[in-house]
């Protein structure tokens, strides 16, 4: 544990919190990690739900998972949602995602937030989502590069 003294000489030294730099979605590129973005939530759709109904409590392992489109004013993406982050994603709730990852699914991006990020839900939004640029519906494909 870092003490009072030990926690002045950090900020002092400059080791303070820096401010998240907010990204909008379509900034988004495949391969990128460490995003912070405000999203409202579109729809969202439960792609997975398994669970040991019969094990003891302590064993309860329960995966769910759901798909929800996100976006804000510069446009859409899928976000995969695990867990305890399928109840956040109801369809008209604004988030903040923190560290925020793209993964890519079947040469599409999709964005994902994992045991290091967060997703908090926020206030309101007052942006309309520009549904018509979806990230996720973009294919990519791995192209290897030849170094001379």
């Amino acid at each position: 544990m870092a003490t009072t003294q030990q926690r002045q000489q950090q900020q002092a030294a400059g080791g303070s919190k820096r401010k998240p730099v907010f990204t909008k979605v379509d900034q988004l590129k495949p391969g990128t990690t460490g995003h912070t973005l405000t999203a409202k939530v579109l729809t969202s759709k439960t792609v997975l739900h398994k669970g040991r109904a019969g094990a003891a409590a302590a064993d309860l392992r329960h995966i769910r998972i759901s798909e929800c489109l996100i976006g804000d004013e510069t446009g859409a993406i899928v976000f995969t949602a695990r867990n305890e982050q399928v109840e956040l994603m109801k369809p008209g709730t604004t988030v903040i995602l923190r560290n925020a990852k793209i993964d890519m699914f079947k040469g599409s991006m999709r964005l994902a937030v994992d045991k290091w990020g967060r997703v908090e839900v926020t206030e309101p939004s007052s942006f309309t989502v520009k549904e018509d640029n979806n990230l996720s519906l973009v294919e990519y494909e791995l192209v290897n590069v030849a170094e001379e």
